[in-house]
């Protein structure tokens, strides 16, 4: 349980005016809080796990589009 008392407290934390390297190791982080909540997942299918391993994916894809920038217009 400390794991998804970890992963609420990540949902919380403020995402404003991050550097890119802030950018990377909260993405890092999200991927790493993903991976372990799966295989807990894998044992119990506790949907709310599920459901806390969507919005931590959500955060995650949000970062990264921003890590990444906008595609070039030609």
């Amino acid at each position: 349980m400390e794991l998804i008392n970890k992963a609420l407290e990540f949902e919380q934390r403020k995402m404003r005016s991050l550097s890119t390297s802030d950018r990377v190791k909260v993405s890092r982080e999200a991927k790493a809080l993903i991976l372990d909540l799966n295989q807990i997942y894998k044992q119990k299918k506790d949907q709310n796990i599920m459901d806390i391993m969507k919005r931590l994916t959500a955060i995650k894809r949000k970062v990264e589009k921003r890590l990444k920038g906008a595609p070039l217009t030609a």
